[in-house]
């Protein structure tokens, strides 16, 4: 969503002014690619973490300010909705237990800070959608504090001139009228960044998209919203109409959302930034003094400011990074397809079947993407948010095929090898790649457990829907908080 922002109002002549920059912007960067300018000799890997907070009834806690105030950690920060905060977790490497670090110091953060936050009323829960949710607590000024996300609705709303229409059809149906992108807030998940250079780029992107129907079916956390059971990954349809600004003759027309698959594989990484500039009309024209070809001209690095505020208000479940890091610029594949939770070995479970995924196709000699069409791997990345690990999937060279079939007998061996080029070691390599293993061979992972365990007491006992779905939270959040694989924990 790019960095705060303080101006409110923007003008034609604002417009006109930062399409001039962001394509001043897009210049330099392609020179930039040209002269091979980027850091990439030591890879680093990062990763986010969005997180709910709920009451003692497991209702939303709107204290997302209160609940930050009391953690007191640069790590934590703030989201779009009152009920949302952000763990962004300092970038390794993934080889010498960099993977294992990663979990200890995310189990260590969110254990401190869920002390801390039981001062204001307020506990922590990773999922997909916090399956509490009510229509009232999606309403306009029930946004986060940051001026910035409100200045992002009021352009949203302002770009497609109605009120957004959600409308998801699973095990049942849900048609909602939103006066604001607050339903947005609902989408919690979890983005994993990897950096690479410029002529590993394409590959990697690539890569991910081809595996992104395989990681959502694997790894769907998000059944429920508003108390109704609708995609075993739901998050993905709802964020997708959460934030389009199109109304329906522009989708007639083509036009493509901000939330965005793509249409195409890549040869560059300039090819995702120049569709960005083309397709999308700015959503926060706000420029500054920066000439960025002046900067190049010196010597330095330019910050691209206007390019990557641009790139933020675009949506792509994987999406280019450009940043600069101690005067260093870089480039990274920011993974966004995952939802949180339910657990943060599960979490680690998933990143590292990605991490090791993208490593064995990136590097394959005949690349899978020269044998599958893109509209394929966007078919897998649907069905998959639909059905979960009930999903079919296509594979070249293996046909359509249940998803477990194809992760057990294909992709968990190109996992390991993947894992062992990026150097990490057997122990962990087994024990998270195995967690994945035993997901696909009990077919349960969040999304299911979730299910499940709600109709038990929905369908059995005496409850409504309100109390079933908070009974059902109750025990999500004990057995979240032992740190189990969810294919584990029992049901109640």
């Amino acid at each position: 969503m790019g960095e705060d922002v303080a101006k409110h109002e923007f003008t034609r002549e604002d417009r006109t002014r930062y399409r001039t920059k962001v394509r001043r912007c897009l210049d330099v960067f392609a020179r930039m690619l040209r002269e091979a300018r980027f850091d990439f000799e030591r890879p680093m890997t990062g990763l986010e973490i969005e997180i709910n907070l709920i009451d003692e009834n497991c209702d939303p806690a709107m204290k997302n300010h209160e609940a930050l105030d009391v953690i007191d950690d640069p790590d934590f920060v703030t989201e779009l909705g009152q009920w949302n905060i952000e763990i962004n977790v300092a970038p390794r490497r993934l080889a010498g237990g960099g993977i294992t670090s990663f979990e200890e110091t995310v189990r260590r953060s969110l254990n401190s800070a869920e002390e801390k936050a039981r001062a204001v009323g307020a506990h922590m829960v990773i999922n997909g959608i916090l399956p509490t949710l009510r229509t009232k607590d999606i309403s306009p000024e029930l946004l986060s504090g940051n001026p910035r996300y409100a200045l992002l609705n009021e352009q949203v709303l302002a770009a497609r001139g109605e009120d957004l229409q959600i409308s998801i059809d699973g095990v049942e149906r849900l048609h909602l009228t939103a006066s604001s992108i607050v339903p947005e807030a609902a989408c919690t998940s979890t983005q994993l960044h990897l950096q690479v250079s410029p002529e590993q780029f394409p590959a990697y992107w690539n890569a991910a998209q081809a595996i992104a129907g395989v990681q959502v079916a694997v790894g769907a956390n998000s059944p429920f919203f508003l108390g109704k059971e609708l995609w075993r990954e739901t998050r993905i349809a709802l964020f997708q109409q959460a934030t389009d600004t199109r109304g329906d003759e522009l989708k007639a027309q083509g036009v493509r959302p901000r939330v965005w698959f793509g249409e195409r594989w890549i040869n560059s990484i300039f090819d995702l930034f120049e569709e960005n500039v083309r397709y999308f009309p700015a959503l926060l024209p706000i420029c500054d003094d920066e000439d960025p070809l002046a900067v190049l001209d010196k010597g330095d690095t330019p910050t691209l400011s206007e390019l990557k505020l641009h790139n933020g208000t675009i949506y792509r479940w994987n999406r280019p990074v450009y940043d600069v890091v101690r005067d260093r610029p870089h480039l990274r594949v920011e993974n966004r397809v995952l939802p949180a939770g339910p657990t943060v070995v599960d979490t680690l479970a998933n990143a590292a079947l990605y991490f090791g995924l993208v490593r064995a196709l990136a590097e394959d000699e005949r690349p899978l993407w020269s044998q599958m069409s893109f509209q394929a791997a966007e078919e897998n990345f649907n069905a998959a948010s639909r059905n979960g690990m009930d999903a079919q999937m296509y594979w070249p060279g293996v046909g359509t095929v249940p998803v477990v079939e194809l992760v057990l007998r294909r992709l968990l061996p190109l996992a390991h090898e993947g894992l062992i080029r990026w150097g990490v070691d057997s122990a962990e390599r087994d024990r998270l790649l195995g967690v994945i293993e035993q997901r696909c061979l009990s077919g349960v992972n969040g999304a299911t457990w979730q299910a499940r365990e709600f109709h038990r007491h929905y369908d059995h006992t005496h409850m409504d829907r309100s109390d079933a779905l908070r009974t059902m939270l109750r025990t999500y959040v004990d057995l979240m908080h032992a740190n189990e694989p969810v294919h584990t924990w029992p049901l109640t």
